[in-house]
């Protein structure tokens, strides 16, 4: 049981009166006898098919450079059932909406193409060819308020406004200037610590995942990772005093644990520092901060640095995963350039959004929804 004390002001978790601006929905709906907006708003992200594509979605590697697939490595489904359960720990903990932090985690990863970042870096590439970019963030919310049709009511899936805010800048701000189609998200202010708390949770999923990922894949080996990462050493080293009979893999799974610990709670803690330092007990005060303050110690914050910069030079750009990106990007680029030589080979219904959004953004949506495997066979049938 939590101590009370532990908690942020009540006035400051989003709140989910009917009457309220964020539980908004585009199209008004009548409430449900027993479920709040928040939870209607996670069942309807859970039960998307872009939520199920995400299955069949790379997070860093499905497969070993060479080899065949591999079952047990992190997709971007398993990884976001991680930000989930990480999300909702810490909403709980701070005393913030935990339905609210949970829809945000499921919808923060929908937006992703096929084969990770490499994937996505090259689907932006294509676009900037064009005068566009591709962001994930503005795809998910396509997703979420127009390719998604579920309901014969509307088109989408009619989420909260809290909701649909928090999948647009739950990882970065937008200008009006820049983007006035998004006027109504209230740009130029913050967005609740909800939304905030996901682009943390998010890397502290990923860094402990991927670590994992890595040493089971023998990608990074474990006196690379000790020698790398200090405060891994420490957890490893404490795991192997306490466990001196334990198989080696128990204490990399106990180390890791405790690194992924260290983290949330250092987050939770220094989120409350920062709310008592700024004296916020509202949610407008928190949106008008002079800055975001879901943020790591400056202790931590070092450490989650040390750990990502890592993972770049040891996992995502080794030698054996050059390849692999390599790939990812011929069958992206290759693709998008034989659906624009000939749009005929797109589905009917993403014809006819080729009038309203044009050729380029409409190949890229298409692509951008697919599946590792799906794309594999698109491109094969294209010839690739």
């Amino acid at each position: 049981m939590l101590h009370t004390a532990a908690l942020l002001p009540p006035g400051i978790a989003v709140q989910e009166d009917a009457a309220g601006e964020l539980v908004r929905r585009a199209y008004p709906e009548p409430p449900h006898a027993y479920r709040s907006p928040f939870v209607r708003d996670a069942a309807r992200i859970l039960h998307a098919r872009a939520f199920r594509r995400l299955a069949g979605k790379t997070q860093v590697f499905t497969r070993l450079p060479g080899g065949a697939p591999a079952d047990h490595f992190r997709s971007r489904l398993t990884h976001t059932l991680e930000v989930s359960q990480i999300a909702r720990t810490l909403a709980r903990t701070l005393g913030l909406n935990v339905e609210l932090a949970e829809a945000l985690a499921l919808a923060h990863d929908i937006g992703h193409p096929p084969f990770g970042h490499a994937g996505e870096k090259a689907l932006d590439e294509c676009l900037q060819g064009h005068g566009l970019r591709f962001d994930h963030n503005l795809h998910a919310l396509r997703i979420v308020t127009w390719f998604e049709e579920r309901y014969p009511a509307f088109r989408g899936l009619n989420l909260t406004l809290a909701v649909r805010e928090g999948i647009v800048k739950h990882s970065r701000d937008y200008t009006g200037r820049e983007h006035p189609e998004l006027s109504e998200y209230f740009l130029g202010q913050f967005p609740p610590l909800e939304a905030q708390l996901i682009d943390l949770a998010d890397e502290i999923a990923y860094l402990a995942a991927d670590l994992d990922d890595g040493l089971d894949s023998s990608i990074l080996a474990l006196e690379q990772v000790r020698e790398g990462l200090p405060l891994f050493r420490e957890f490893h080293d404490a795991a192997l005093f306490r466990y001196p009979q334990a198989q080696p893999r128990l204490i990399v799974h106990e180390a890791l644990r405790q690194l992924l610990n260290a983290f949330v709670t250092d987050l939770a803690g220094a989120v409350r520092q920062r709310v008592a330092d700024l004296g916020a007990t509202t949610l407008a005060e928190i949106r008008r901060a002079p800055g975001r303050l879901a943020a790591l110690s400056p202790q931590m914050e070092e450490a989650r640095a040390a750990t990502k910069t890592f993972l770049y030079a040891n996992l995502y750009n080794s030698p054996g995963m050059e390849e692999i990106h390599a790939y990812a990007t011929g069958v992206v680029q290759g693709l998008f350039a034989a659906l624009m030589a000939e749009p005929g080979l797109l589905p009917q219904d993403h014809q006819q959004e080729i009038a309203s959004e044009g050729l380029a953004r409409t190949v890229a949506d298409y692509i951008a929804g697919m599946t590792d495997s799906y794309i594999q066979q698109t491109w094969a049938a294209c010839g690739g």
